[in-house]
């Protein structure tokens, strides 16, 4: 199989794909085209259909499609310009090899999230994080192999995992060189700021936003479960419920980036940063990734604003 991360500019592409979005869209001059998503394992692929000839049999978002397009760079980013397509028949393609996944082994990320588990020395918290992270077999299959985002960074299986993971690493790291934050409550927070996202995106192959992602989102939702769960445990602290639920509902930062609150105490302020950093850097090395080797500048990036730079000298 052609896999889309092995694609350089220039080349022709003839491959089974999974579309997983599409769209009818105008030039400026009112032509129409289709302007598609296309994803396999090793990730996804903007595609573009400028001219609906004879060559643009029938297909529908969610299909598996057979396409003849040329690769091309636009904005620093690989393109795939599609002179010919059809849906794809069964036995032509492999589900398996559509499904992005974290480089990563899960099994051994899980067991170093588990590690920052099993150090946890408050009592209330640690009954808590168990009931999620070791004793809810079904919570754990779906956290583990859950996407963190639909596109913006660790969009692949496992990639909650692992940014949850990276988060921990980082507010580690800042509890030891701080020893005003109170590690059980960051470590904790850390752990759960984004499991909601198990219920607010839709699973693999195609990840879109699921009612409860829409009405709600992840915040709401994680508050809900940790909040159901602190009420099953007796004489949990009021005022340490609250904190956990601060630093929830505040690890956006901002009030435009949805959340309700913004930080107030050291911990939420530790784990915004941590999930700003390591989504802004995970975004920047997937551009990295999907760019062509020889460029040094990538194009602009709406999450950067502005044009971003290869480092290499």
């Amino acid at each position: 199989m052609r896999y889309l991360s092995d694609i350089r500019e220039n080349e022709p592409v003839v491959e089974h794909y999974l579309c997983i979005n599409k769209q009818v869209q105008k030039t400026k001059a009112g032509k129409s085209y289709y302007s598609l998503k296309l994803q396999d394992k090793s990730g996804i692929v903007d595609g573009k259909i400028w001219e609906l000839n004879d060559g643009i049999n029938h297909f529908d978002e969610g299909d598996y499609i057979k396409i003849d397009a040329l690769a091309v760079s636009f904005q620093g980013t690989m393109q795939l310009n599609i002179k010919r397509v059809r849906k794809s028949t069964e036995g032509e393609y492999d589900p398996s090899e559509y499904i992005p996944m974290s480089k990563r082994n899960i099994d051994e990320m899980y067991t170093e999230l588990l590690v920052y588990v099993n150090g946890i020395k408050n009592t209330y918290l640690k009954k808590l994080v168990d009931s999620f992270f070791v004793e809810d077999a079904t919570f754990i299959k779906r956290f583990k192999a859950h996407t963190a985002a639909k596109t913006m960074h660790h969009n692949f299986s496992g990639g909650l995992l692992e940014h949850t993971l990276s988060i921990l690493d980082i507010c580690g790291f800042l509890a030891k060189q701080y020893p005003e934050i109170n590690k059980d409550l960051l470590v904790t927070a850390a752990l759960f700021h984004d499991s909601g996202k198990v219920e607010e995106l839709s699973s693999f192959p195609i990840v879109d936003y699921t009612d409860s992602g829409q009405l709600l989102g992840h915040i709401m939702i994680t508050l809900e479960w940790v909040g159901a769960r602190i009420r099953e445990i007796d004489g949990f602290p009021e005022a340490l419920a609250n904190l956990l639920k601060h630093c929830i509902i505040s690890h956006h930062g901002e009030l435009e980036y949805g959340s309700p609150k913004k930080p107030q105490i050291i911990e939420a302020f530790a784990l915004s940063m941590a999930d700003n950093m390591d989504a802004k850097l995970k975004a920047f090395t997937s551009i990295i990734e999907t760019s062509e080797e020889g460029d040094d500048w990538m194009g602009y990036q709406r999450v950067f604003e502005g044009n971003i730079r290869r480092t290499r000298y």
